[in-house]
């Protein structure tokens, strides 16, 4: 049905307004709200009843009366215009174009909201994505298809290190670039304008598709905003066969929007004052990536979140945890030490990364050189702790070594410059330099046919260095 219209309001309470309704009207359906001048605002119905439908404004409520306003269901979901055209676009939170260019030209309409992928029809994801950037490519490693997100804190460089990964990454051993989906939630002016620099200096900008709610537009345009964003990521990975990866910054601001609007409709909360269904809300924007039969495309996902007070075990961070495959954790700590990227060394990790590596994917000495280096740095976290407690000189001669190495670790192996670009290979030598610093006795996590091809020559390299 469309054309459905009442005239009158029963309530009218912040950004949701509550009117009679038919009973062809459904959930999610786009709605559209006129005022007494005829001003059009678009909206979607949140909440039924079997008398009343709950409708959520995209933007403001100044001018609607309870007596003089109309209310026009669509008989539709919200829908995005999506074609070839799609690339080199600025859109806003609704996938309205804002670059001044008017309409892509297509005839081509989808539900934001997306459609179920049967799980049968999924591809396990297992191509490395080499992103240039050691701390990730070497322990841990995004794969095409993969929900990777950036768990970071108020003003570390997550920013920088999702624009580093943006502009390097590709799939080794293949001429297929990536084309990018960027979706800004509730960032400032100044966070977007970085963005849109760096890619238009990288020679990217007409391979990425933009989509902006920034801070001062309406707090609920950040709920459709992925979703616009995924539903052109997906049309270009499953109609056009491309390599699309979507990064999302930032999902802290989407899920206070979340619970604003649950606050509105009176629903009970939960941990934080966050919805009950947080978690599935969640699932239903990182779940949209991955790989699928009978196309060649995929979509990898890097959203990026802030932990409020950098607490990993706030809901946020928590529950996005459970639903991706593994999170790259910024320290603080590392930061103020000048490290960049300041990927911390325990709490990261890529549950992926074990089918994405070795032999005819990376190199066959990866996964053992990961694992030592995990293992050693782990170490290097009790020496330190336990130094700090007896002093440096009362520890034993392998537990200063360690030290040695966590020191060597951290300068050469995760500290590289922005515009450094890394190749696995280099990235696995640098880590097996850093190795140099302990004894074999140490190296029990890598196999000996691999200490004699690769320890040795790096020794001698380092001996040649300091002859020079």
């Amino acid at each position: 049905m469309r054309g459905i219209e009442y005239r009158g309001l029963s309530r009218i309470e912040g950004p949701v307004v509550v009117t009679e309704r038919s009973r062809n009207v459904g959930f999610n359906e786009v709605v559209a709200v006129y005022d007494r001048n005829e001003g059009r605002r678009l909206g979607r119905v949140i909440d039924l009843s079997e008398d009343w439908a709950a409708i959520q404004i995209f933007g403001s409520n100044t001018g609607l009366s309870a007596e003089d306003s109309r209310v026009e269901f669509l008989g539709k979901p919200m829908e995005m215009r999506v074609g070839p055209g799609l690339l080199g676009r600025v859109f806003n939170g609704l996938g309205a174009p804002i670059d001044g260019y008017g309409d892509i030209f297509s005839s081509t309409c989808l539900d934001v909201n997306g459609l179920p992928i049967n799980p049968y029809a999924r591809i396990y994801p297992r191509d490395f994505i080499q992103t240039g950037v050691s701390a990730i490519d070497g322990m841990n490693t995004l794969i095409r298809g993969q929900k990777l997100p950036i768990f970071s804190g108020n003003g570390l460089p997550h920013n920088r290190l999702a624009a580093q990964i943006v502009r390097q990454a590709k799939i080794l051993n293949s001429d297929e670039s990536f084309v990018v989906v960027f979706c800004a939630m509730g960032v400032k002016y100044d966070v977007a304008r970085f963005f849109l620099d760096d890619f238009e200096r990288a020679g990217v900008l007409s391979n990425v598709v933009v989509f902006l709610s920034l801070a001062d537009a309406p707090s609920l345009e950040r709920l459709i905003a992925p979703r616009c964003a995924l539903t052109a990521a997906e049309y270009l990975a499953y109609r056009e066969n491309m390599h699309v990866l979507v990064v999302m910054t930032d999902m802290t601001n989407y899920c206070e929007a979340l619970r604003e609007v649950s606050s509105i409709r009176g629903e009970v909360p939960s941990r934080k004052g966050y919805p009950g269904y947080l978690y599935s809300d969640l699932a239903s924007l990182y779940e949209r990536a991955g790989k699928i039969v009978d196309s060649s495309g995929s979509i990898t996902q890097i959203p990026i979140l802030t932990m409020p007070n950098d607490d990993i075990s706030h809901p946020i961070p928590d529950l996005s945890g459970y639903i991706t495959e593994g999170q790259i954790v910024l320290d603080r700590e590392l930061f103020q030490k000048g490290v960049y990227p300041p990927v911390a060394g325990l709490p990261s990790l890529s549950r992926l990364m074990k089918d994405g590596i070795g032999p005819g994917m990376t190199r066959e000495d990866h996964k053992d050189v990961s694992s030592q280096l995990f293992a050693a740095y782990s170490k290097v976290k009790q020496v330190r702790n336990l130094s700090s407690i007896i002093g440096e000189e009362e520890l034993s001669a392998v537990d200063k070594q360690y030290l040695k190495f966590g020191e060597r670790f951290e300068q050469i192996f995760l500290s590289q410059d922005e515009t450094e670009n890394r190749s696995i290979e280099r990235t696995l030598d640098l880590g097996w330099s850093a190795l140099t610093e302990l004894p074999r006795s140490e190296l029990l996590r890598i196999k000996k046919e691999f200490i004699e091809k690769y320890l040795e020559p790096s020794i001698r390299a380092q001996e040649m260095e300091r002859n020079l």
